[in-house]
């Protein structure tokens, strides 16, 4: 089965991304899911204020650019990944190296 690893991170993490320790953490947690053979893709996304949002609004629709309203947590990047189960891709969501302020989203792709 295929899953998405949906990661948010926090502003504070944001941040971090050029500390090396940081982003060492996540270089090692990528080559291990190319190492295994179950990633099949993925990218991280720069930060949320350079985002530009659409919304619909009846047959217009509104354009905004970023920054937005701070969360908590902010869309920071994903992982593909191909595996048997739910429990196999919860092994591999538990060790993402996100911070304690950030989360990871499982979710199954929908095949169309």
């Amino acid at each position: 089965m295929q899953y998405a690893l949906i990661i948010r991170e926090s502003a504070e993490d944001f941040k971090r991304r050029e500390d090396p320790t940081y982003k060492n953490g996540w270089i090692a947690y990528t080559q291990a899911l190319i190492q295994a053979g179950i990633m099949t893709g993925g990218a991280g996304l720069t930060a949320p204020e350079t985002a530009t949002l659409i919304r619909h609004r009846g047959d217009d629709h509104d354009v905004q650019d970023g920054p937005f309203p701070e969360g908590k947590e902010q869309l920071g990047g994903f992982y593909l990944i191909d595996v048997p189960d739910l429990d196999t891709a919860l092994e591999w969501a538990v060790r993402v190296p996100v911070s304690q302020q950030g989360s990871v989203e499982i979710r199954p792709l929908l095949h169309m």
